[in-house]
């Protein structure tokens, strides 16, 4: 195909105002004038022609470098290929018209072997936009990914070429919201000092009111509280980022994915305790919770029951505390999939929080979706909750909302997942119980049924969980009494000489003993004799 480079001089005409071109005087001058190539394309499918074009060199050495790289591109394709034809001559049509550097040919070659696009000017965040509309997902979930794009990825990496990502910025990404951490937790600490400092100057007297009024000029100027990026969330980054590259590698954009090998600070979850005698006392000294997963006992979990037993959401707490639903699924529970007869219900839906907005969802996993059996009691409450809930049905008339659902408001319209939670927390603090989460009657369940020596994969699959695993290590924690009958048995397996000595000592002293109350015994008798003699 036809190909050249030539000389192109952009003064004009003062008169005019027209280019000289070839006439202008000073085009002998050394370094005057510019050196530009263009180079014949495949034509389009429809037959217009098309070129590549670029201008600017300062010399014939550099254009005809740039028209020798063009040609080497196009010489990428054999001409029984017209697919590859047509691909490399858009890439260089789109090069051309964008100004862009030319590809390497070797990476050129590469990408047309692998079936990728041609042009990698791709960035990061314009990817992170085409992934997240091409996302069909529940909407909780895709406000997830968005944050994790807006907040940190775009930021930090959105700039780059997708195809250049490695895993160096990745791992600077992460250095950089450690530090932001710092920054965060010191411009929170002067935020607090200065309220603190506030809260100690009087009110009265006009240098007090001008030190106040300084203060809270200084307050507002700084930045307000902020949370700190936590190894959960960083974790959560990592897992969108991961997520979007591995769908760019499947449409054969990029061949591996950083993401993948980026090392960060693993998350330690923090485990289930439950809230023993020992715990409680400290807890009522310095109101700390040991552990953000906190447990009831049984005796706790039924002083909890009892307290709320005239609550209109009875049978919601009692349900969760035994059968161990998430809070989602019980606000979501239809009558129509709950068999009282049977003394079954199945989890087939949910209510999240979006934001503060509600939706109806089904369960994120297979596992989601179950049958959990229903235990007489449990029964019980559910049917005197449907009359309750016939009752205000009837009261309401025309102006019920007819949901279905099992725990509804007042009016049968949906309940707020949120809400609830604070529903539940305030119920708790009037009992004077100590504080668990609304969750953490699920973990209670969990741990009450572990304790009852249920098949662990029965309560795996009461919980709703893909695997036992899951089972063991978020909820088995173990209750007191159950630890100490384990410990005891698992002791009484091992034989020892020691005890076995020490079992004879004790045998010895108890006999011992018993020989000397049984002459004690006969002393008291003999007296008691001689002394009916006397008598």
């Amino acid at each position: 195909m036809k190909g050249s480079t030539y000389r192109r001089c952009s003064c004009r005409d003062p008169k005019s105002g027209k280019e000289f071109g070839t006439s202008c005087p000073k085009r002998n001058s050394r370094n005057h004038c510019t050196y530009s190539i263009r180079q014949e394309l495949p034509p389009h499918e429809d037959g217009s022609r098309r070129s590549f074009a670029r201008g600017g060199y300062t010399n014939a050495k550099a254009a005809q470098a740039d028209l020798d790289h063009v040609r080497a591109l196009l010489g990428l394709v054999e001409a029984d290929d017209p697919e590859g034809i047509q691909l490399v001559a858009e890439m260089l049509a789109e090069v051309s018209g964008e100004k862009l550097l030319l590809p390497d040919v070797e990476e050129t070659r590469r990408r047309l072997k692998a079936g990728q696009d041609l042009v990698g000017s791709l960035t990061v965040a314009e990817w992170l936009d085409r992934w997240l509309a091409g996302k069909r997902i529940r909407r909780s979930g895709i406000s997830r990914y968005e944050t994790d794009i807006r907040v940190h990825l775009k930021p930090h990496i959105g700039h780059r070429r997708l195809d250049r990502l490695r895993v160096s910025h990745l791992s600077e990404m992460f250095t950089a919201i450690a530090d932001g951490n710092a920054e965060v937790l010191e411009q929170n600490a002067q935020r607090r000092a200065a309220v603190e400092e506030l809260a100690t100057i009087p009110w009265k007297g006009a240098e007090n009111r001008a030190r106040r009024k300084a203060l809270r000029a200084a307050i507002d100027a700084m930045p307000a509280f902020r949370r700190v990026t936590g190894p959960a969330t960083r974790q959560h980054v990592k897992a969108t980022l991961r997520a979007s590259l591995n769908d760019a590698i499947g449409q054969q954009i990029i061949t591996f994915n950083p993401a993948a090998h980026v090392e960060i600070d693993p998350v330690r979850k923090p485990k289930a305790l439950v809230w023993t005698d020992e715990r409680v006392a400290k807890w009522e000294q310095t109101g700390e919770k040991p552990s953000p997963v906190m447990v009831w006992t049984p005796e706790q979990t039924g002083a909890f029951l009892d307290f709320v037993a005239e609550d209109r959401l009875y049978a919601m707490w009692h349900l969760i505390a035994f059968r161990g639903l998430r809070r989602g699924e019980a606000c979501g529970q239809p009558w129509s999939e709950t068999n009282l007869d049977r003394h079954s219900l199945t989890v087939t839906g949910q209510l999240v929080q979006d934001g503060w907005e509600v939706e109806a969802s089904e369960p994120k996993t297979d596992s989601g979706f179950r049958v959990v059996a229903l235990d007489d009691d449990t029964v019980g409450v559910l049917k005197r909750h449907r009359k309750q809930q016939e009752t205000a049905r009837a009261e309401w008339g025309s102006a019920w909302v007819n949901t279905g659902l099992v725990f509804a408001q007042e009016d049968g319209s949906w309940l707020h997942p949120g809400k609830v939670t604070d529903l539940f927390e305030r119920l708790v603090a009037a009992s004077g119980l100590p504080p668990i989460r609304l969750h953490d009657l699920r973990h209670g369940a969990a741990t009450l049924m572990l304790a009852a020596d249920i098949d662990i994969k029965i309560v795996s699959d009461t919980l709703g969980h893909s695997d036992t695993r899951i089972t063991r290590d978020i909820y088995q924690s173990v209750l007191p009494h159950v630890g100490k009958s384990a410990a005891e048995a698992t002791a009484k397996l091992v034989p020892l000489q020691r005890k076995s000595e020490e079992d004879k000592a004790r045998k010895a002293a108890e006999k011992a003993k018993r020989a000397e109350k049984a002459k004690a015994k006969g002393k008291k008798k003999g007296k008691a004799k001689k002394a009916a003699r006397k008598g």
